[in-house]
């Protein structure tokens, strides 16, 4: 199952296009820094901004450049239903470990209609699926009693969650409603420790982008029960991850990489912007908070 620290990948651009030199140098720095696994085309990556082709070209050249070397998790989640099973199938055909499938944003589905959605995905998709909630960019919350619903109905196929609902009884609620191992990873970077220790055993983060070495650091200490390092780690990285959010992501986070690495760009695709002065200050000040500056 998946473990430790997984970064949701940023999608680098230059001049409007897929910028796939940057990329590619992305996959190969985190996997040398430790990263256990990695995310292309999630949220961080601005998959609601690409075409499938583009989306699908993502995908492939992650799965070409890891070369079998970490796990890949492809953001394969779609508010259509029929589009997501596409992508699933896709990424299936181009070799991925699992799909990461968000809860249908926009159309504001019920608990009922989530199950149907999720339901003929794992019938049809014919890959194992991380479920993504994320009720702060879908509106829709997947319930703690539709996840374990999920989960038992279809246990080889519906394997895990990504879960960014900001409350932490759901892992212990996840962890005692499903009558098997359930792997349950942190969707947000500020919780990652207190998530660890409520049974949780990862985290697919954005603040990795940045600082892969110190997340896969951390999430090691997490797993040895060293507290204290992972304290330590946690208090040098805490600032990094409210930074990456002082504007709208993913565009702190790619000025964060163009601070630190020669080969990217802070370019992001309309409607999202380069971010603000305010923004930039505080992520310079993070930076330097954890040592990468």
């Amino acid at each position: 199952m998946f473990s430790g620290s997984i970064p949701a990948l940023v999608t680098p651009f230059r001049d409007g296009k897929l910028d796939e030199a940057a990329f590619r140098t992305l996959v190969d720095w985190q996997i040398e820094q430790g990263s256990a696994a990695l995310v292309p085309c999630g949220t961080t990556g601005e998959a609601s901004t690409l075409s499938n082709a583009e989306h699908h070209r993502v995908i492939e050249m992650c799965v070409e450049q890891a070369a079998g070397r970490v796990p890949i998790i492809a953001g394969c989640g779609s508010n259509d239903t029929n589009n997501a099973l596409l992508h699933l199938k896709f990424a299936k055909k181009a070799g991925v470990t699992a799909g990461l499938c968000v809860a249908p944003y926009y159309n504001k589905p019920s608990q009922a209609g989530l199950i149907a959605h999720f339901s003929h995905l794992a019938e049809h998709g014919e890959l194992p699926i991380v479920l993504y909630n994320v009720p702060g960019r879908t509106v829709t919350d997947i319930l703690p009693e539709t996840v374990c619903e999920l989960a038992e109905k279809f246990p080889d196929v519906i394997i895990a969650i990504k879960d960014a609902s900001e409350d932490l009884s759901r892992v212990s609620d996840h962890r005692m409603g499903i009558s098997r191992d359930f792997c349950q990873l942190s969707g947000n970077d500020e919780l990652a420790l207190p998530f660890n220790a409520a049974g949780g055993s990862g985290c697919i983060s954005v603040t990795a982008n940045v600082a892969p070495a110190l997340c896969a650091e951390f999430q090691k200490a997490c797993a040895d029960n060293d507290l204290v390092r992972a304290r330590e780690l946690n208090d040098r990285l805490y600032p990094l991850h409210y930074a990456m959010f002082e504007d709208s992501s993913p565009a702190p986070v790619k000025y964060a990489l163009s601070r630190t690495q020669s080969w990217m760009t802070d370019e992001v695709r309309l409607p999202l912007t380069e971010c603000s002065e305010p923004a930039r200050r505080a992520v310079d000040k993070a930076l330097e908070h954890a040592g990468l500056v």
